[in-house]
């Protein structure tokens, strides 16, 4: 039996492992202004910085930064080493980790955003490109919220049909005679409108508070025709913004023990302890500061601030870590040494002649 090919088949090439991408507004974005891609850019980096930068340089733009995700497709390396070789590229000027503001359907949440640049950039440079951002970011909100409306359409007149015969003028009528002016009509009496009354289901508050003193203190039960009497007066404290606890506290507390004319004695207290009128402060008007959008991140800790006070991408703290107790009580032990000697050294130049 003839065989054609006895090799077997060729296989066909694996496949890349696609890159993680972030959600949406997270992830990596490219800063402007770089240097082309060449076989030596991070050559003055350690070997673990190096080789993570040439990955993270490889990534497209909106592919997940976080520390998690590169320690899983890199596998030399684990999150601590991958961390640590975070903050190192941005103590080299590689990388800037800032917090955006984002407001979507009425929320307002804050995204992190990692700006890489290839071409290595001092801290000037990174302050200046977070400013640009955060007005082009303030510009995009303020653009969003603006209601567009839409271009107004003239009405066109409609197209005459075809086979349409034009209209044909009237004909002339000999003018008439100029009719005489007719009297003016007499102009109607409208009735003057009363102020429409509130109806018996839907009381008034001042009317309710006034109703239901009978029900709390017996001894100041007023009838509905009272309660329609004393309405205007209880109205002004409301007017004054007081509310119906405060109104039946005023009117309940310190009452006699025998009420001879309810009516009279809860007029007797509207009028005399009615609430002074309390003066509007105005509110002091506030500048009116743009709020930043836009915030540098802290590599390390994730604090957030401005570009300024983050001096390669590390807070103050990150940036100057305390020293360990036993190298601080050394460094005490040699300073006072060196004071001592120095002091002595003094001494022996003075009693020189």
């Amino acid at each position: 039996m003839a065989i054609e090919n006895l090799s077997p088949a060729l296989r066909a090439p694996a496949s890349s492992r696609p890159y993680p991408k972030a959600n949406r507004g997270y992830g990596k974005r490219s800063a402007p202004d770089q240097c082309p891609s060449r076989a030596g850019d991070f050559m003055l980096l350690p070997e673990r910085e190096r080789y993570i930068a040439g990955y993270v340089d490889h990534l497209p733009d909106g592919a997940a930064m976080d520390i998690k995700s590169l320690a899983r497709n890199i596998p030399l390396y684990g999150q601590m080493a991958v961390g640590s070789a975070l903050r190192a590229l941005g103590v080299a000027g590689h990388l800037r980790h800032a917090q955006c503001r984002v407001e979507e359907r009425g929320q307002v949440r804050w995204v992190t955003r990692t700006f890489w640049s290839r071409t290595a950039r001092d801290n000037e440079w990174w302050g200046a490109f977070l400013d640009a951002e955060n007005d082009r970011a303030s510009q995009e909100a303020a653009a969003t919220t603006t209601p567009q409306l839409p271009p107004r359409v003239p009405a066109e007149a409609p197209a005459p049909q075809a086979g349409a015969q034009p209209p044909t003028p009237a004909p002339a009528t000999p003018a008439e005679p100029a009719a005489q002016p007719a009297s003016p009509a007499p102009v109607p009496v409208v009735p003057q409108q009363r102020t429409p009354e509130p109806a018996p289901g839907h009381p008034s508050s001042a009317y309710l508070a006034l109703a239901q003193l009978g029900r709390i203190e017996a001894r100041l039960a007023l009838s509905a025709a009272d309660c329609a009497v004393l309405e205007p007066l209880a109205a002004q404290w409301f007017a004054r913004g007081v509310d119906a606890n405060y109104l039946t506290h005023a009117l309940t507390s310190g009452i006699p023990a025998r009420v001879g004319s309810p009516i009279g004695f809860v007029r007797r207290r509207l009028n005399d302890k009615i609430p002074p009128h309390l003066p509007i402060t105005p509110t002091p008007a506030t500048p009116d500061t743009p709020t930043r959008r836009l915030m540098a991140e802290c590599t390390e800790c994730g604090t957030p601030g401005h570009p300024g006070a983050l001096p390669d991408g590390l807070c103050r703290p990150c940036h100057t870590p305390d020293l360990d107790p036993v190298h601080e009580q050394a460094t005490g032990a040699d300073a006072e040494r060196d004071v001592r000697g120095l002091v002595a050294e003094l001494r022996g130049m003075l009693k020189r002649p």
